[in-house]
């Protein structure tokens, strides 16, 4: 049921308080100075003319990062499994200047200087920053986490406050506090709870004795996640497995309302909770770019998501760490859904859908990336492949498989070292050396 005026379909947030204002408020939240966040920016055309207009009114300018040389290691290139061995990479501005043998890296080498940090990592593994597609960070101490466990770059899961729209700004100007990171902004869910208080355009919504389910109030709730400039949507189909009291196969939102809020989203990518088969094949019929968790998922809509280009994220550290809860019912929950789930994941890799490495981390309680990857190859896929979820594949779905992946010339400098071999272990990207974001060492255990 809708009880005021803004279920028109062309309405649109009304309030007088700025996406400047609301985004300093969030940044207030998550631990951010209200000078650092002046300004968002985040990923494309309209991104960049926010740093711009950042720039313009802040007196400094964006962190230079120094030059870094990593040398000796064997540099592995996750889209083709090919191995450079005694490789060097080359870091300036924080992008790859020069990726591969000594000999066709020795001009970038010299171009960098005597003066560029040197790191030498003789007999190990040389990997690029790894990409985790489902988070929930709230907070810089959060943020810092995921990039000591290894994720350089970031799907946000949704936040509570806007945080993740305010975090998203960080890389440009203070490089390796935080990742590079696709916002969400708020949950499309029924219940918005305290979150109604990120920003006056929600209250309308704390009105609704139901929740948030007509058609009118989702795309609403869209369309005010647009206006504070999320570069994804996040909604559900089921509740969640994580609490004993919620039923994960119960439905959330049918086809009809996951489409509402596909179509609103405008052509930003919608990523769905969803458990039950019910509610995986209605998010799949509606349009969204990827499942979440995905339990239940069955053989028709498994063909469909093949067929649609569905991406599924089945974020089993979430899934497997039910099997540790002291609640007996989340505990029993987690004994009957990790083989389900593993199952799932090998048939729908086996079948053609992309599977993507997700932790569902929350907070300062981080699942390495690197379990993620040892996780689904023990679900069936090869350890490349499991590299390749957190690699190549995951920035696909995020936008940045020219940027985000692989360590060539131009792409982004982010960089993971392990002492073991990915390409045949698929537990290396657990044990990190090294971590390297936006060309700043932000771990370094050699």
């Amino acid at each position: 049921m809708c009880l005021h005026d803004h279920d028109a379909v062309d309405a649109k947030p009304t309030s007088a308080m700025t996406r400047r204002g609301v985004l300093g408020a969030a940044s207030v939240l998550a631990g951010v100075t209200a000078v650092g966040v002046a300004g968002v920016a985040g990923a494309g055309s309209a991104a960049a003319a926010e740093t711009d207009a950042t720039a313009a009114r802040y007196p400094g300018r964006p962190t230079t990062v120094a030059p870094l040389v990593i040398e000796g290691g064997s540099l592995v290139d996750p889209l083709t499994g090919h191995v450079v061995e005694d490789a060097v990479v080359v870091l300036r501005g924080g992008k790859v200047l020069a990726a591969g043998t000594r000999a066709a890296t020795r001009h970038a080498v010299a171009a960098v200087g005597p003066g560029a940090r040197r790191i030498d990592v003789t007999g190990r593994f040389v990997l690029p920053g790894l990409v985790d597609v489902h988070v929930h960070a709230n907070a810089l101490a959060d943020a810092k986490a995921l990039l000591s466990a290894g994720a350089t770059s970031v799907r946000s899961g949704s936040s509570s406050f806007y945080q993740d729209v305010a975090m998203r700004s960080l890389p440009t100007w203070a490089p390796g506090l935080a990742p590079r990171m696709r916002a969400a902004g708020m949950f499309v869910s029924p219940l918005l709870g305290d979150s109604v208080l990120a920003d006056p355009d929600l209250a309308p919504l704390a009105a609704l004795p139901t929740g948030i389910q007509s058609k009118q109030d989702l795309r609403y709730l869209v369309k005010v996640n647009l206006s504070r400039g999320v570069d994804v949507i996040k909604t559900r189909a089921n509740p969640r497995a994580g609490l004993p009291e919620q039923d994960p196969t119960e439905l959330v939102y049918d086809k009809e309302q996951l489409s509402a809020v596909v179509n609103a989203a405008a052509g930003r990518p919608v990523l769905c909770h969803a458990y039950s088969e019910v509610g995986i094949d209605g998010a799949v019929r509606a349009g969204v770019k990827s499942i979440e968790h995905g339990v239940f998922v069955g053989d028709a809509t498994i063909d469909r998501m093949q067929r649609l280009g569905t991406n599924f994220t089945p974020t089993m550290s979430a899934i497997v760490g039910l099997l540790e809860s002291p609640d007996p019912v989340l505990a029993a929950r987690g004994r009957e859904y990790v083989p389900v789930l593993k199952a799932a994941v090998k048939e729908a890799h086996d079948r053609g859908v992309t599977v993507v490495a997700g932790t569902d981390s929350f907070g300062t309680d981080v699942d390495p990336i690197g379990k993620e990857i040892r996780l689904l190859t023990e679900a069936g896929l090869s350890p490349l492949d499991g590299l390749r979820a957190a690699t190549t594949s995951a920035a696909r779905l995020l936008g940045w498989e020219q940027q985000v992946g692989r360590l060539r010339p131009g792409s982004l400098g982010d960089v993971v070292v392990t002492s073991r071999d990915p390409l045949s272990d698929g537990g290396a990207c657990e044990a990190l050396d090294l971590v390297v974001a936006q060309g700043v060492v932000v771990r370094d255990d050699l």
